[in-house]
Order: C-alpha cells, then structure tokens, then sequence
C-alpha cells in the first residue's frame, strides 16, 4: 500500500507542474489547466483514501471540483484578498465559470476511466 501512495504522490506532483506548465505555453488551451486540477483532485483523494472504490473516489473528486467553483460566487474582501495571492489564485480560483465545470466533469471521467481500466489489468 506504501508503494501505491508514493506512485499518487509522484503523480500528484507530475500533475501539478503539468497544469503550472499549460498556463505558461500560449498553444495549449486554457481549459486544460481546468481538467489537470480535477485530475489532480482525484488523485489527492486517492492518495487519502486509497481502499475506496475507485469510482466513489472519483465522485468525492468531482464534488469537491463543484464545490470550490461554486465557493467562487462568494465574494467577500477576505477570501478576495486570498484569491490574490498565487497559491489562493491556483487553490481556489478567482471567479465561477460554468466551462470550467465542464472542465473539471471531463478530467474526472477521463482519469477514473483511465485509473479503473488500469486496476481491472492488474486484477486480471
């Protein structure tokens, strides 16, 4: 089980600069920084409870996905002024978009997809 949370955690890591990167490179469109935080998402919440099932993860993923973008339609002077700061903007998020749900919907399904095709070749 140790190995298997230090591979989430590499992956974690991974998915992190990938979506640090995609802001940076003007061809790769904005929405896939969207889709690597929610995959980034699932992972931490697989890393945290690696025995749930696989799907059950990728569900407690995409609520919390909604619910820090809906928490952006909260607009007081405090958390605003967390919103500013670099590690507030890219935690949080700086204002509700429907597409970014969109975003977020599509890296869930994609990476549960992926992670339960992966454990069933393992079973297997």
């Amino acid at each position: 089980m140790r190995k298997v949370r230090i591979q989430y955690l590499i992956l974690i890591g991974c998915t992190i600069l990938l979506g640090l990167l995609s802001r940076q490179i003007s061809v790769v469109p904005l929405f896939m920084g969207d889709v690597l935080w929610a995959i980034m998402m699932f992972f931490i919440v697989r890393f945290i409870f690696i025995d749930v099932e696989i799907k059950s993860v990728g569900l407690t993923s995409l609520a919390i996905c909604y619910m820090v973008e809906l928490g952006q339609l909260y607009q007081a002077e405090w958390i605003n002024s967390i919103r500013r700061t670099l590690p507030g903007r890219l935690i949080l998020g700086q204002g509700f978009l429907w597409s970014d749900m969109i975003a977020y919907t599509v890296g869930i399904i994609v990476v549960t997809c992926v992670v339960l095709v992966r454990h069933k070749r393992k079973e297997s």
